[in-house]
């Protein structure tokens, strides 16, 4: 997998996901580009009605932010997020918690822990089959 790098730390990485997004055409879409998650990116969701009803939905509108290509989509949006399969979803939220962790990674991660953004579950959300 590829990675934008500016010098001294890096800003996108590509992923490819384990099954894929099948649009509604029926087009299998699996390889993509995250960047790097800025403030704005985990504060201004909270503001997001929608996430004020469900914590959980957190986690859709930060990955619809940050994820900028999959596969010929045009656009990322919490619908293509919420269209993803399960262990899809999990499998982007484990690269997005290791990519934004920094070099020095953060142990609470390391052990799976959950981290917060204005007191609301961001990074760990259990998927469908996970326990």
């Amino acid at each position: 997998m590829g990675t934008t790098a500016h010098p001294g730390f890096q800003t996108e990485i590509e992923f490819e996901l384990p099954k894929g997004y099948v649009d509604e055409a029926g087009t299998l879409h699996r390889r993509g580009m995250m960047r790097l998650a800025t403030a704005a990116d985990e504060i201004l969701p909270l503001r997001d009605p929608r996430v004020q009803q469900n914590e959980a939905y957190l986690v859709v509108i930060v990955l619809s932010r940050v994820i900028t290509r999959l596969g010929t989509l045009p656009d990322i949006h919490p619908g293509v997020i919420e269209g993803l399969y399960a262990s899809d979803l999990a499998h982007l939220q484990r690269l997005y918690e290791k990519f934004n962790a920094g070099e020095d990674g953060d142990p609470e991660l390391e052990r799976g822990k959950q981290q917060t953004a204005g007191g609301k579950a961001l990074r760990r959300v259990t998927a469908v089959g996970e326990a």
